[in-house]
């Protein structure tokens, strides 16, 4: 499976972005489609999951502001992303794989990080 990432970009404090998430090759074998993000200096965390039967879940540091969606028939994913923080700002990374456990999504691929930076 391959993913191309894209939505990225500058936005202020309480702005919003739509990531989207591409995927493409063996589509058939994804279950879960998720986020993560990196900041600078800091490891890779788990933003939101979401499964083929559109079951989503959240890190607690997002809940309530953004927002994971899951289109089946163009096999993409989205990350709207509302009242936006500066401690948003990292490189947020698509996943997609066959399994979903209990630190994320698994046995699957990586998409191209897309960097969003939240001014204060």
């Amino acid at each position: 499976v391959q993913l191309q990432a894209s939505g990225g970009g500058l936005v202020q404090a309480g702005g919003s972005l739509r990531l989207s998430c591409a995927a493409s090759g063996s589509v058939f074998r994804i279950f879960a489609m998720g986020w993560y993000r990196q900041a600078a200096g800091k490891q890779r965390e788990l933003v939101a999951t979401i499964t083929m039967n559109k079951i989503a879940n959240y890190a607690d540091s997002v809940k309530g502001r953004f927002t994971i969606s899951r289109d089946n028939v163009k096999n993409t994913v989205y990350l709207q992303m509302d009242s936006l923080k500066p401690e948003d700002t990292a490189v947020y990374y698509c996943a997609a794989g066959s399994e979903l456990t209990g630190e994320g999504v698994a046995s699957g691929s990586w998409g191209q990080g897309t960097l969003v930076t939240v001014s204060s």
